[in-house]
């Protein structure tokens, strides 16, 4: 059984709230389909970097490779914040925010860079407090990828009743 999410203090219950203008369909509040980075990868592997289902965003694997080289080398913190920032600009151009992440799971190589990988994740997402996943891996696809990261993002549709 699962606990909704409270409303944020702001929110006014049903019984205070004011008549609202109808809720658009969920095809205009979040676009549906696949979204692109532009990413070579994508059309090579045949891969959308993110993906809109109903109300879920399921962002693909974000590593920090930019213009297709791995940033940061050596640097786990660093490359952790510029592979979220790729992730969760994705999140956006799906109509989502940061603050509807539910979900985060990280891809580790060194175990010693749990503790830097674990710090950026918390200046992040400390507020938003998303479940989360680190996991130990063997390697990722070029050696001087240290951390490999995936966002899913959910938004209620509101209106509809039932």
């Amino acid at each position: 059984m699962s606990t909704p999410t409270p409303a944020p203090a702001s929110a006014q219950t049903s019984a205070q709230a004011p008549a609202q203008a109808p809720v658009q369909p969920p095809s205009a509040q979040m676009p549906e389909g696949r979204i692109s980075s532009g990413g070579p990868w994508e059309d090579r592997y045949g891969y959308a970097r993110a993906v809109v289902a109903g109300p879920h965003v399921l962002v693909s694997g974000c590593t920090a490779t930019v213009g297709g080289e791995v940033q940061h080398v050596g640097d786990a913190y660093r490359q952790t914040l510029t592979a979220f920032s790729i992730a969760l600009d994705a999140v956006e151009k799906a109509g989502t925010t940061r603050a509807d992440v539910v979900r985060t799971r990280m891809f580790v190589v060194n175990a010693d860079d749990f503790d830097a990988v674990g710090k950026a994740h918390g200046e992040i997402f400390g507020d938003v407090r998303p479940a989360c996943t680190s996991v130990q891996i063997a390697g990722l696809v070029d050696h001087r990828m240290l951390v490999e990261v995936e966002v899913e993002a959910y938004r209620a549709v509101r209106g509809g009743g039932g």
